[in-house]
């Protein structure tokens, strides 16, 4: 069972992969899963929206993509998260991109531990969940 990173024309992000995924451990640990195979693809623009036409029928751009294996309370997943529009996030919001990309890590690991956020009230709570998760990750915050 391993947390593996990887990047599709983009330059890999400045995380430190041992120290993420311990921490995607804990969190997951802290919603009463393990975590199993969970592959984090880190991409551009045009791939993610490559991926979102042609498994989701969707037409636009997105942040992530986060494709569902978990069986019990095992979470696995492939994960893809498009560089390009975190930057462009971290701008809008103003955040550093390592706060952002930390966010939208943990983001998927939320999504594959069951934590929704398209229905009304979903937002909120996924956000402060995501919150919950980044101070563990940076006490500071």
């Amino acid at each position: 069972m391993a947390i593996s990173y990887y990047a599709e024309e983009v330059s890999f992000p400045a995380i430190k992969k041992r120290e993420t995924s311990e921490w995607i451990r804990r969190v997951a640990e802290k919603h009463g899963k393990k975590c199993g195979d969970i592959a984090y693809i880190f991409c551009s623009d045009e791939k993610i929206l490559a991926v979102n036409r042609e498994y989701l029928q969707h037409d636009y751009y997105t942040d992530i993509i986060t494709f569902d294996y978990t069986q019990g309370n095992r979470i696995s997943g492939d994960i893809f998260i498009s560089i390009d529009t975190v930057s462009s996030n971290a701008e809008e919001y103003h955040t550093s991109l390592d706060e952002e990309i930390h966010r939208i890590i943990i983001h998927g690991i939320l999504h594959l531990c069951g934590i929704n956020d398209k229905g009304e009230g979903e937002r909120e709570v996924m956000t402060a969940h995501e919150n919950d998760a980044l101070k563990m990750r940076f006490p500071s915050l």
